[in-house]
């Protein structure tokens, strides 16, 4: 089956656009489509159906663009990519990797007892992280809190979930968390994870329904500072303590999502204690299912 990849982009002429990328080509499907949230909706309950409707508007479209036409900084003048949702609101799964569960020890405090207690118990941790039009994409900027001095950008696999609570496919994500703040007093997790350009996404959706196993792929990140590697470690989605359909019926118990949502799976890789992101660093992340998303930080 042909692997197919939703993506958002920005062209100055038309505005923003939705595309499926199929091998290096994006194809224009906004008038057979609409957008993501309205995708979204017609694959509730029909989503290998709402695939193939997705390939055919694809290889009928009359306009395309190779993808590197998009591989600008956000800007009014230039085409360029968009994070792949517009109005699904993003939600983020936490200490699901046995190396985040130490990190969460290390950072706080007092120990950090509550998050070696929530790595084993039934109930996973589950937040809230960003609204979908706060989220930024490929070739933006993340930020870091000007209040915190230890910074870090979490690199995650993260589930596309249509309205019916289905896996539709996946995206990388990056988690931007203040670990100062978060390790000072759990209850100011929120305060760690959300705030102005906290949350990035892309560059593209890879489709595919995903239910009890997660897609085995690898997991990178860079940080680059001055040129030069400052950080780099990489997982994989074996080390994903928690199933991906088990994260997502959690997430809607008591919840519904009429327009999807994102739920990001938690992070394998955290760099060292003594590691803190300057403004001018740029975050790389690859995910070998997906793609790389590359962001640069400022302070906010």
């Amino acid at each position: 089956m042909t692997q197919l990849f939703l993506v958002r982009t920005y062209e100055p002429s038309l505005g923003a656009r939705v595309g499926v990328q199929i091998g290096e080509t994006v194809h224009d499907v906004t008038e057979a489509v609409g957008s993501v949230e309205a995708w979204l909706c017609s694959s509730a309950g029909r989503v290998a159906a709402a695939l193939a409707e997705l390939e055919q508007a694809a290889k009928s479209s009359h306009r395309a663009h190779l993808a590197a036409y998009f591989d600008h900084a956000p800007s009014l003048d230039t085409p360029h990519w968009l994070p792949p949702i517009d109005e699904q609101d993003v939600w983020a799964a936490g200490v699901t990797y046995e190396r985040s569960r130490a990190a969460r020890q290390e950072e706080a405090v007092d120990g950090g007892d509550v998050y070696a207690r929530v790595y084993t118990a039934t109930r996973p941790e589950i937040f809230f992280k960003a609204r979908g039009p706060w989220v930024v994409g490929p070739n933006d900027q993340v930020g870091i809190r000007r209040d915190a001095r230890w910074n870090v950008p979490e690199p995650e696999l993260a589930l596309v979930i249509n309205p019916a609570m289905e896996i539709v496919g996946v995206t990388i994500g990056n988690d931007m968390s203040s670990r100062d703040i978060e390790g000072e007093n759990p209850l100011y997790l929120p305060q760690a994870k959300i705030y102005t350009r906290a949350c990035a996404l892309g560059p593209a959706i890879a489709l595919g329904p995903v239910t009890d196993g997660w897609p085995a792929t690898r997991i990178a990140m860079q940080i680059v500072r001055a040129g030069a590697v400052a950080f780099s470690g990489e997982t994989d989605t074996s080390k994903i303590r928690r199933r991906p359909d088990e994260l997502v019926e959690y997430l809607g118990r008591a919840l519904a999502f009429p327009s999807g949502a994102v739920l990001l799976t938690g992070a394998g890789i955290v760099p060292p204690d003594s590691f803190t992101l300057a403004a001018g660093d740029e975050v790389r992340i690859q995910i070998d299912a997906v793609g790389a998303l590359a962001n640069t930080v400022v302070v906010v």
